[in-house]
């Protein structure tokens, strides 16, 4: 009879295993690229940026799709749980790592060292801009600010934050205005709010701490940027979950004060969400809210939000563009997302920004078979035809490129050689004194008359100092010729790096002459 007990028990939990694992395969596959782990290492595919140059061009055996001309590298590895990238002092990328409670600074040359660590779900980075060593960081329930030129790097709290329930992140940037702003998600999936502050973007007053909701009726809009045409502000959003392969829709948002997005009874191009709100209405209760500027497919869950500028090294037909990365699905029956697409942006004849269907940009990190080499996280865009991107789930920052590595060098080698460079190719540079001077070497069709012009920007395209480079040889050949570059400061940096452009001297006034070569520049005081 025990035997035959057995058996029985046997044959039902067999049963109900299968029976599990079934609807868990069928209902559910998303899940596997969340859960399980990646099937290969994918720093194994794509080159690091420390390879010799030539191996990072696109080839056909690395596991991701990008565009003709676009290049991508393995900046650093074992960056456990890599969310926000924040570009600091010296030309070191900051990283904070929620899960880990870790905020970790990556060099030039991709050295990773943690610098904070113990923090409660850390996410949100900032620099302030007029004191680029003062660095904000958003834990799930206060803002904090670190001086980390500092001996002690003592954290002074900024401001307090909700607590995070189901969505713990804490974005902050500091806004066009000067203003920092922080986004604040739900505390469910969907519901009804007690706390006003939750699901809302916020202004953060950095002297008292208080919070001015920016926008409201956004369920987890966790990254956010301004674009630079028109300084408008634009998030992504992660609709709720529940309702089906193919709804709601996650959301880009043009971000408006004093704006309700809808969340939680409406969704999409304002939706009555009824599955959750059940009441009757005389006239639409959606009909007030704004609605999506870019509806994305269900469960994409869009996160880093990064905008091209104009720039000499991006190629036109991209500036202005949106590149956005989408996490990936976790509860649609088939696994969506898991890439970097591209919002094509141009302006219409009133200067007005017009927007047109995402695209792919880079894919490949979901495989063939459903698994996940990757999730791409946050997207950090520099001037000069650099992207980077963090990856939670590989551990990883990648390095994109505009050309290949080798193609750059190349070109810069070529032409002009300058002292002091670091390996990675940046010039570092004192604001110390007004007055400095750069040496190196250019060949003789750079000059006219023994000079030519350059100018430092920073980020924010502002010209901070000018001059030219004047040859101390003989200019009248194609050889190399050595040169001093003497600049004057006009005005200081208002961020930490910048871009050092040599124009060759024109004096043709033809376009098909013009040549700029520029350095990435990195200031110290």
């Amino acid at each position: 009879m025990k035997h035959s007990h057995f058996w029985t028990i046997f044959i039902i939990c067999t049963l109900l295993f299968l029976g599990i694992a079934w609807f868990f395969f069928s209902h559910y596959r998303a899940l596997a690229p969340v859960l399980l782990p990646p099937p290969r290492d994918i720093t194994e595919d794509i080159p690091s940026v420390n390879d010799e140059p030539g191996n990072s061009i696109n080839a056909t055996d690395i596991p991701l799709t990008l565009p003709e001309g676009f290049t991508i590298e393995v900046l650093a590895k074992e960056v456990i749980g890599a969310r926000v990238l924040a570009l600091g002092p010296h030309g070191y990328i900051w990283v904070s790592q929620m899960q880990e409670g870790v905020i970790s600074h990556v060099s030039p040359e991709g050295i990773v060292e943690e610098v904070f660590t113990g923090l409660n779900h850390p996410h949100g980075l900032a620099f302030e801009i007029t004191n680029p060593s003062l660095l904000y960081i958003a834990e799930e329930t206060q803002i904090s600010k670190v001086d980390i030129d500092s001996a002690d790097k003592t954290f002074e709290k900024v401001a307090a934050l909700p607590e995070g329930g189901r969505h713990v992140s804490r974005t902050i940037k500091f806004g066009p205005d000067g203003s920092l702003y922080v986004s604040i998600g739900s505390t469910c999936d969907v519901c009804e709010e007690e706390d006003a502050q939750v699901a809302s973007i916020q202004k953060v007053n950095i002297e008292t701490g208080e919070l001015t909701p920016v926008a409201t009726g956004l369920r987890n809009s966790v990254f956010f940027a301004w674009h630079e045409v028109d300084g408008s502000m634009w998030s992504t959003e992660m609709g709720r979950d529940k309702l089906g392969e193919d709804l709601p829709p996650d959301e880009i948002n043009t971000i408006e004060a004093g704006k309700k997005y809808g969340w939680p009874i409406c969704y999409g191009n304002n939706i009555h969400d009824i599955d959750f709100d059940q009441k009757e209405y005389i006239i639409n209760p959606c009909g007030r809210d704004t609605p999506p500027r870019i509806e994305l497919p269900a469960h994409v869950a869009p996160l880093g939000i990064g905008i091209i500028p104009e720039s000499t090294v991006w190629p036109e037909e991209y500036w202005y563009d949106f590149i956005v990365a989408e996490h990936g699905s976790w509860n649609s029956p088939n696994p969506v997302g898991y890439q970097l697409v591209r919002v094509p942006v141009t302006t219409d004849s009133e200067g007005a920004l017009v927007v047109e269907s995402p695209e792919p940009f880079i894919s490949g990190w979901l495989t063939e078979d459903g698994r996940a080499l990757g999730r791409p996280v946050d997207v950090l865009i520099r001037p000069e035809g650099v992207m980077y991107v963090s990856d939670d789930k590989a551990g990883v920052i990648y390095k994109i490129s505009y050309q290949s590595k080798a193609m750059q060098q190349e070109a810069i080698d070529d032409m002009v050689r300058l002292d002091g460079l670091m390996p990675a190719g940046t010039l570092p540079l004192s604001t110390a004194e007004t007055n400095f001077t750069i040496i190196g070497e250019a060949r003789g069709t750079m000059f006219f008359e023994a000079s030519f012009p350059v100018e430092l920007v920073d980020d924010t395209g502002l010209v901070i100092a000018s001059g030219l480079a004047t040859a101390t040889g003989d200019w009248m050949t194609e050889d190399f010729v050595s040169m001093s570059i003497a600049l004057h400061y006009t005005s200081l940096p208002t961020t930490p790096t910048g871009i050092l452009r040599l124009h060759r001297d024109n004096p043709s006034g033809l376009s098909e002459n013009d040549l700029m070569i520029s350095f990435p520049v990195v200031f110290s005081s």
